[in-house]
């Protein structure tokens, strides 16, 4: 117990230390784009630029907007006020889109995580089979074809040809199922490739071999003796697969209209919501950096030869 609060004190000040960074090379960034929140299309009379960036603080020294900024987040948890959506805080936009972009991100790894360990098993256990040449070629399909390439031939096929899902909106599960494969598939294949590589290993083992001179039947050593360390580099790849997700998600949720945050993200970016950008950056970070020391940690419940440190 003393060791993990050690280590989840040491990955909370690098996760302090990490978004501080990430905070300073964000802010930096947008200020040096040219342009600003108000330049677009339509111009807007000084005047009136005027008394928008003094309402929010625009008009202060950059310095000075950095610092106040950030006293707010560390003080009050308060990433400001969009500049393009009228009367929304980023704490809103955020409480508002997060359950969707969750949502969508745990049914896509579940998906993943299902789909995946099954095909690797099954290719391992049949190595050069009929069955294991289909599956693997299937993962290199999944790996190569971009997700939003993948959603679209899903929208075209399953939308306007079989008409077996919607063509977008949220709130039932048939809507979000069609998204979460496809945000899922590319990760389930990266897992299917793994799970195939630990079990060829493991099956290897001497324990293994000792376990089928036994006697034991095929499903309980592969259960109790092969799944355990075969899924070890699966665990390691969940972080990685997260970050993979939730990147994903930001344009999957365009196509298929999900009201998650990924659309707000991009609507910031283009748009030079400066507040609203950030507020999602920082976000997106510390969700993955937690789904990273969760995955340290479970890694070394799995395997007790791993100390965290």
């Amino acid at each position: 117990m003393r060791d993990l609060l050690s280590y989840l004190l040491k990955r909370f000040l690098w996760m302090i230390l990490t978004l501080w960074i990430i905070y300073t090379v964000s802010f930096v960034l947008m200020r040096s784009v040219p342009g600003n929140p108000f330049s677009g299309e339509r111009n807007v009379p000084p005047a009136i630029e005027r008394q928008l960036r003094a309402r929010y603080n625009l008009d202060a020294p950059p310095i000075q907007q950095y610092w106040d900024y950030l006293v707010g987040v560390v003080t009050r948890f308060d990433l400001g006020w969009c500049l393009k959506l009228e009367d929304y805080s980023v704490n809103q936009v955020l409480a508002e889109g997060f359950p969707v972009s969750a949502s969508l991100a745990i049914f896509a790894l579940v998906f993943a995580i299902i789909l995946g360990v099954t095909a690797g098993v099954i290719s391992a256990v049949y190595r050069k089979s009929y069955a294991d040449r289909a599956l693997m070629g299937a993962a290199v399909l999944g790996i190569a074809i971009p997700n939003f390439v993948m959603a679209s031939l899903a929208i075209l096929l399953f939308v306007f040809g079989i008409q077996l899902f919607p063509a977008g909106g949220w709130g039932t599960l048939r809507q979000i199922a069609l998204p979460a494969l496809c945000l899922g598939a590319p990760v389930a294949a990266y897992i299917a490739r793994l799970t195939r590589t630990g079990m060829l290993e493991t099956l290897s083992k001497e324990h293994v071999r000792t376990a089928y001179a036994k006697g034991l039947p095929k499903f309980t050593v592969i259960r109790k003796h092969v799944l355990p360390g075969a899924l070890l580099p699966v665990i390691s790849y969940l972080g990685p697969a997260t970050a993979r997700v939730l990147t994903g998600s930001l344009v999957l949720e365009m196509i298929f209209a999900l009201p998650g945050m990924g659309s707000h993200f991009i609507n910031a970016a283009t748009q030079r919501d400066y507040t609203l950008a950030m507020g999602m950056i920082l976000t997106y970070a510390v969700l993955l950096f937690v789904m990273n020391t969760l995955v340290d940690i479970s890694y070394s419940i799995i395997d007790p030869r791993v100390k965290l440190k």
